[in-house]
């Protein structure tokens, strides 16, 4: 499925997300790496199908097969630390913010991807997925490679356009028995 595909499925009050993908897919502060990856990690943490494929149909040819993997690699790890993280941030007892997280991780030192853009791939699904602690953390690093604020940014609103399609799609789908049943 294409990116226009999904973009026709979307429903008519949806149509600034029609837009905000269209823009999005052709923004420019980011390097076609960045924006590339930026969807696929997006997509792959919204954890809807046709979403994920219409995603990767469009934007895997933009990368190379590392980087499609560290793509990956980003939505798996950041699924398990985002949970982890952001139950040691949001519960109040200290000791838990001193306990080794004693989870592997071990991909993230070698990604297949310059660390700056692994990074922002790991930023986009950790907004996905709202773990403030690591949306700190790897906002932190961006910038210490030289990522400005609006490419930071950039990428975050694709994390929220691509997350926003698949939710829309996803209550419509869930939506159909219902008119159905209804008719």
């Amino acid at each position: 499925m294409s990116l226009d595909l999904l973009k026709d499925r979307l429903p008519d009050y949806a149509r600034d997300l029609k837009l905000n993908l269209s823009s999005l897919a052709s923004e420019q502060l980011l390097t076609e790496q960045q924006k590339a990856g930026s969807f696929i990690a997006a997509a792959l943490a919204a954890n809807h199908a046709p979403t994920t494929k219409a995603v990767v149909d469009a934007f895997a040819g933009q990368l190379s097969p590392e980087a499609l993997n560290a793509a990956k690699i980003a939505a798996a790890l950041m699924a398990m630390n985002n949970i982890y993280y952001r139950f040691v941030h949001l519960v109040p007892a200290p000791d838990y913010k001193t306990l080794p997280a004693k989870l592997r991780m071990t991909a993230m030192a070698k990604p297949g991807v310059d660390k700056v853009d692994f990074e922002l791939w790991s930023l986009v699904v950790s907004a996905v997925n709202g773990c403030g602690m690591c949306l700190e953390s790897h906002e932190k690093v961006c910038r210490e490679h030289g990522l400005s604020a609006e490419q930071i940014q950039a990428a975050v609103r694709i994390a929220a356009t691509v997350h926003a399609v698949a939710r829309t799609l996803g209550a419509e789908e869930a939506l159909v028995p219902q008119l159905a049943q209804a008719a």
